[in-house]
Formats: structure tokens, C-alpha cells, sequence
């Protein structure tokens, strides 16, 4: 019976057969065997390659490793046949493919297939502009070649990682007991959304980013804006974990940059308070509150004089306090500041009333001190702020003076204090020229907030 030879184009030595050469063939064939573990590199550039699968002799596609080399100038195939040895079969073999090709610039494909079959069309690295090797794991099932890589689960254990080109870990891996949920990463085609980083598993799962330490979450390349919107015509929330005193959501910006909140077309921007559904959007920062002539009383000693200003009958008539030109007089109010008030410096604003035509300079000051429960009243106000406004020359006219510099309230201000104010005129002051008594209408007191309410 003569020798035959199988699908890889091995040898099969009958019985008896090959005298005197039995040890040459065998050699052969180990060399052939050894073949089948064996590298070849393929030069693709200058276009398709065939690759044989001889019997009883050296041949590339025999080779385990294919590493295909060249710079693409278009579409390249290369072939391996379906059928080797005598009588002939179907070749069944793995093929470790190298795709060194240059792709730079280019958008041309190299598919590895067997002869008359569709084959596999090898991976480039993306955007196909890179030299750097792209390795793939196929096999030939005897009619075709088929890409096993992407059939491949990879698995690792915890702690385990990617490496980089140095050896450095690139992407780390966790693992939890028991997990049915994970995270899916799809491509994307040209011209259409984005690649795609999803949780999937159960039902409702959420995907999860968590910075390292005070680390932060950083969006976009540094070069341009960025835009955080929703897959489609959905709601955009952002949420603290739940539970009681769950966290804040705070918004800032760049050193002198605004916030905007724009709703599109006849849209609004709503507040809504989750127990009421209704609330104020309130902004901590500077307030004001208005404290009229009719809400000062009048001390003991050198008092300002109450009055009533009749203009023309059925109009407006001033409630006003009368601050005499030669001698200091004073006016207090008391009030229980707002909760939400930082504790901090106030300042303000006289409106009054000229009761002459002088144009000389009037001179104000307030002055303010807080008591505790369980304070003593009894107890001198802090250190005052003047401020200076010239009389306009029309009697009855409504006039405003600037805001005065910052004023420290004495007695150490807490939450829930009473404060109470004095307001003067320092007649005494040779500054102060204006020649009538000055009508004061009110006072409009500016502070500060650091809290959104007084809760």
C-alpha cells in the first residue's frame, strides 16, 4: 500500500513502505509538524497573495503565525486554499494573524479568507492610521476562516489589570461575588452618535464614576466647551444620594464667570419644593430691608421730632422724622434680624427730605448692638458709620444718600438675637452745612445672607 498524506500535507507512511528512506521522510515530516508551530512573514503591499498548503513539503500556510507586512495602496486578500494532501481534504488548522500593514491615511481593507469564501476582514486599530501590530486568532474549519478572537472570553481575577506598552497598568479590574451586572462598551459608525459606555444586567442599574479621594470628575479636552445632554427628548436630573441631609448640589464657575440658566422657547426656570411642590428660587448673598420713619421711636434724651408732611391735599403726605441743624439728634428702631443673616457687617441708606432750599452737606450715622437672651439692655452701641448727602434745593423732594461703609454690630450678633439701631444727626460736625432741618423718611438696611431661608 503506498503512502497518502493528510489534510496539512504530512506524510502517512504505509507499512513496508520507503525502504532506505523511512528516517529521510520522517525527518521530513517532523520538520513539517514543527512547520505547522512556525512564522512566516507576508508582504501584502503590492497586492493579493495565495497561500499553498503542499504535500510532503515546506509551505506558508502550513505556518501557525502569519504576520503580513506592506504599505496598503488598496483593498488586499489573501487566500489559503480548502483542501490539501493525496487523496485531498479539508485543511482544519489555527492561525495566529500579525496585521503589521500600514493603514496610515487610508481606509483599505485586508481580509484573510479561504479561496472562493468570504473569510475575515482583519481589525486595524482605529481610524486605520497606525503601523502598530493588530493581532487576530483564526481558524480554518475546513470551508472557510473564521475569527475566534472575538469569540474569546477574557477573564481576571481581582486586581488584575491591562498593561501598557511599558507595562504599567492601564485598566484595572475588580470583582464582585456573584455579579450579574456589567458594564457594555459599543462602537459607533461614522457620522452617527457616539460610542456608547452602558450598565447592563438587571432591570434598573445605574453606572457608577468615582474619582479617587477629593479627585474630581473632569469633562471634555481642555480646548473647547462642553455640553452634558440626555439620549433623546428626556429629563436632565441632577440628585444627591437619598435620605435625610443627603448632600447639596452646588453650581460654580471661573473666576468672574456666569452661571445662565436659559429655558428654551416659552419655558421657565421653577423651583419646586418636594413637600408643597412650590418654592422660591432665593440667592444667598446681599438683602435688603426697609425700616420707614414710623417704625423708629424716640428716645429720651435729644429725640428727633415725629412730623407729618401735608403736601397737596389727596397726595402722598410724609411721615417723617425732623433732625435738627445745631443739635445732634437720634432715633432708634429694634428688630430681630433675619435667620438666615451671616452675622456680619451691615450697611445703609438714608432717604429723606429736604424742609429747605439749602444745598449744604447733611450728615448721618447709624450704629447698631445685639442682646442675647438673658443680655442686659443696658449697654453701649458699636462704633457708628456717617455718610454725607448734599441737599437737593427743592423742599419736599425725595432724595437718597449713598450706602454707607460697613457697619460692626456690637454684643458679638448670634442667631435669634434682638439688634437694635440708632440713627443720628451729627449737627455737631462742622462737615454738616445744611442749613433746615433734615425730614427723614426711612432707612433701607443692607446685610448679608449665607443661607437660601430662615429655617
Amino acid at each position: 500500500m503506498a503512502s497518502s498524506y493528510n489534510n496539512l500535507g504530512i506524510e502517512l507512511q504505509a507499512t513496508g513502505e520507503n525502504a532506505g528512506t523511512w528516517g529521510t521522510k520522517t525527518n521530513t515530516n517532523l520538520d513539517l509538524i514543527a512547520e505547522t508551530w512556525g512564522y512566516i512573514s507576508i508582504d501584502v503591499a503590492s497586492g493579493d497573495v495565495t497561500l499553498a498548503m503542499s504535500s510532503g513539503s515546506s509551505s506558508n500556510a502550513r505556518n501557525y503565525i502569519l504576520e503580513f507586512t506592506g504599505t496598503l495602496a488598496g483593498n488586499r486578500v489573501v487566500n489559503v486554499p480548502a483542501q490539501a494532501g493525496s487523496p485531498a481534504a479539508n485543511i482544519e488548522k489555527g492561525y495566529l494573524v500579525v496585521d503589521k500593514t500600514n493603514r496610515s491615511g487610508s481606509n483599505y481593507s485586508l481580509t484573510f479568507k479561504v479561496t472562493s469564501q468570504t473569510g475575515v476582514v482583519l481589525r486595524a486599530l482605529p481610524q486605520n492610521k497606525s503601523s502598530a501590530p493588530v493581532t487576530t486568532f483564526c481558524y480554518h474549519n475546513g470551508t472557510d476562516i473564521i475569527d475566534a478572537s472575538k469569540d474569546v472570553a477574557m477573564s481576571f481575577t481581582d486586581g488584575q489589570y491591562i498593561a501598557d506598552s511599558n507595562g504599567n497598568e492601564l485598566v484595572a479590574f475588580g470583582v464582585t461575588g456573584s455579579a450579574v451586572n456589567e458594564v457594555k462598551i459599543t462602537n459607533a459608525a461614522t457620522g452617527t452618535a457616539g460610542p456608547i459606555i452602558a450598565a447592563q444586567g438587571e432591570t434598573n442599574v445605574d453606572l457608577r464614576l468615582s474619582p479617587a479621594g477629593s479627585g474630581e470628575i473632569a469633562l471634555g479636552t481642555g480646548s473647547a466647551a462642553v455640553t452634558v445632554t440626555t439620549r433623546g427628548a428626556h429629563d436632565l436630573t441632577l440628585d444627591t444620594n437619598s435620605g435625610t441631609n443627603s448632600g447639596t448640589i452646588t453650581i460654580t464657575d471661573g473666576a468672574n464667570g456666569n452661571i445662565t440658566l436659559s429655558p428654551n422657547g416659552t419655558g421657565e426656570v421653577q423651583a419646586v419644593d418636594q413637600a408643597d411642590a412650590t418654592a422660591a428660587v432665593k440667592i444667598a448673598g446681599k438683602e435688603t430691608m426697609w425700616i420707614p420713619a414710623t417704625a423708629f421711636y424716640l428716645p429720651t434724651t435729644n429725640p428727633a421730632d415725629a412730623a407729618s408732611v401735608e403736601t397737596t391735599a389727596i397726595r402722598p403726605e410724609l411721615k417723617v422724622l425732623d433732625f435738627d441743624a445745631s443739635t445732634a439728634q437720634y432715633a432708634q428702631f429694634a428688630i430681630a434680624m433675619p435667620k438666615s443673616w451671616n452675622l456680619g457687617t451691615v450697611s445703609y441708606q438714608v432717604f429723606w427730605s429736604p424742609s429747605s432750599t439749602n444745598t449744604g452737606n447733611c450728615i448721618f450715622g447709624l450704629q447698631g448692638v445685639s442682646c442675647s437672651e438673658g443680655d442686659t439692655a443696658d449697654v453701649a452701641f458699636g462704633t457708628a458709620q456717617e455718610v454725607t448727602d448734599a441737599g437737593i434745593g427743592t423742599v419736599e423732594d425725595v432724595q437718597m444718600s449713598a450706602e454707607s461703609s460697613a457697619i460692626t454690630i456690637a454684643g458679638s450678633p448670634a442667631d435669634d438675637d434682638m439688634t437694635f439701631f440708632q440713627l443720628y444727626r451729627d449737627a455737631a460736625d462742622g462737615s454738616d452745612s445744611f442749613t433746615g432741618e433734615a425730614r427723614v423718611l426711612g432707612i433701607k438696611l443692607f446685610y448679608t445672607t449665607d443661607e437660601a431661608n430662615d429655617g
